[in-house]
């Protein structure tokens, strides 16, 4: 496999605009995390949004120079967009846009939030297999449930440039690396067996091969993983970015690790023990993780985990900071 370059950068900044879980009442922040509370004009009148969603404001600084981009789009049409406005995020330094992969918990809100960049023809890079349909989840023969489709025009619409990839992606100046489609190469991720999708009028299984993650380097501390829903694997796609950045140091991995339901819990306990072997500083499940496996987790690694919830900002992964 031929190996990228991707630039190293002194600090990296995420912010949650949609996951699943809120908690205005946490005010225990720290040196690493900043919660979102429950104030307006010294009064408690404002919350943050949670829905079955994901969406993340990222940004990549070295030196006095800043790059911003948007990671997938939550649930809702305006869960994630309402949120930016409470949290007075401003918008307009979205310079690019990924999405993860083509299902509606990441899709929802793409209207609005462009919109409320105030800007047109933002570069939106995205696996062409997102754009698949009809898609699917199939629990009988007589119980199948749709995802609503998904089009360039619908991208384009919303004033984003379309740019597809399967293969890895460099944006914003190769401060962050878009990984493209992730190969299945553990022995337990077999992915999502209810997901299907039809072409030609042929039933398929939908291996949902756009599913990807973005990765950043973070100087002396090492790679930064931030995942949709990890359908291909969260350890898959942690093997993945080791071997497209030649870089074995783990510093974050955060996002869905897709383990929650009946047809995940079982690899719940395997997951957990390739994270003990991969060995990254912080793990922060979120999303479609599920109580279970996040509950796992905490257990199995506390000094490692960290409790996502909407509106959290990570503002202090940089290089000097936990010396």
């Amino acid at each position: 496999m031929s190996r990228v370059k991707l630039k190293e950068v002194d600090k990296v900044e995420v912010l949650t605009l949609q996951d699943n879980y809120i908690e205005m009442t946490a005010m225990y922040n720290s040196a690493v995390i900043s919660r979102a509370a429950p104030l307006k004009e010294g009064e408690i009148k404002t919350s943050i949004i949670a829905e079955h969603g994901f969406s993340a404001l990222i940004k990549t600084i070295t030196g006095n120079e800043t790059h911003t981009l948007l990671f997938d789009f939550g649930f809702s049409e305006d869960g994630a967009a309402q949120n930016a406005k409470t949290l007075g995020v401003n918008m307009s330094e979205v310079e690019a846009a990924a999405l993860s992969h083509g299902h509606s918990d990441h899709t929802g809100g793409i209207s609005k939030l462009a919109a409320i960049t105030g800007k047109k023809y933002i570069p939106f890079v995205v696996h062409p297999s997102a754009f698949k349909s009809p898609r699917y989840i199939k629990y009988s023969e007589t119980l199948k449930i749709n995802f609503p489709k998904l089009t360039h025009q619908m991208i384009e619409n919303a004033g984003f440039s379309v740019i597809e990839s399967d293969e890895p992606y460099y944006i914003l100046d190769d401060t962050v690396l878009f990984l493209g489609e992730i190969p299945r190469r553990t022995d337990f991720e077999k992915g999502f067996p209810a997901a299907h999708w039809q072409k030609d009028g042929k039933e398929l299984w939908d291996a949902i091969e756009d599913d990807t993650s973005v990765v950043m380097n973070l100087k002396d501390k090492r790679l930064v993983i931030v995942s949709g829903c990890a359908h291909a694997g969260i350890i898959n796609t942690i093997k993945h970015a080791i071997d497209v950045t030649g870089i074995n140091k783990i510093h974050v991995v955060m996002g869905g690790f897709h383990l929650s339901g009946q047809l995940f819990e079982g690899i719940i306990d395997r997951t957990s023990e390739e994270l003990k072997i991969l060995n990254p500083d912080y793990i922060i499940p979120m999303h479609c993780t599920g109580r279970k496996a996040i509950m796992a987790i905490e257990k199995q690694m506390p000094d490692k985990f960290i409790l996502n919830m909407a509106g959290k900002n990570l503002p202090s992964f940089k290089r000097d900071m936990f010396h």
